[in-house]
């Protein structure tokens, strides 16, 4: 890779709004549950399986941000070459305490509805002026709900039987349970007109 390629190259990585410098390690998890329940002799059968939300631990690096001249403090001026260390730190912190989703894009995907489940960073003798730090970013699965209006039952004459009607899944036909003497009867009924 040529000087000006590395000057100019956009950075792909991103977590929410923030761009980190470097990104060092990507390790994803996606999980399937496979339920499983004990029977009586055999193996375990499963009769149901969902997706867990998708987990991504990302271990990255944020340059220190600075002075623009290397003989004078223009930092107090308002003049950096970024956010220092701990004003970065202090962004992640913000977007996790914000409990608001966010797209994060890595190498390898693109992940919505995610949030910073953790955030892990340490500090030694080579990092003290740069922030690295492992984040655990993880998936909120997000359902619609739906809401009606109806007239309320006290404001009815028959409540129970004017009411709206309410989606109550799709229902199996059931046989009627019935003797031979009943139908019979139902039959004799119905020959002479009284049924």
């Amino acid at each position: 890779m040529d000087i000006l390629s590395t000057l100019f190259q956009q950075q792909s990585r991103r977590i929410g709004l923030i761009i980190p410098s470097v990104v060092i390690t990507e390790k994803h998890n996606d999980t399937l549950e496979i339920t499983e329940h004990p029977v009586e002799t055999g193996a375990p059968v499963s009769d149901h399986a969902y997706k867990r939300p998708s987990e991504v631990v990302m271990e990255v690096g944020f340059a220190g941000g600075g002075s623009l001249l290397d003989f004078a403090d223009t930092s107090s001026l308002g003049l950096t070459l970024g956010l220092s260390p701990k004003e970065t730190y202090q962004q992640i912190l913000d977007l996790q305490s914000s409990r608001i989703p966010f797209d994060v894009v890595t190498g390898k995907r693109l992940y919505n509805n995610m949030l910073i489940r953790a955030i892990e960073v340490t500090t030694d003798r080579t990092s003290e002026n740069v922030l690295m730090a492992v984040l655990t970013l993880r998936e909120v699965i997000i359902s619609q709900t739906q809401q009606i209006t109806v007239a309320d039952k006290a404001d009815m004459k028959e409540g129970a039987n004017t009411s709206a009607v309410i989606n109550s899944g799709t229902k199996a036909a059931t046989p009627k349970n019935e003797s031979l003497l009943s139908s019979g009867w139902q039959g004799i009924k119905t020959i002479l007109g009284g049924g």
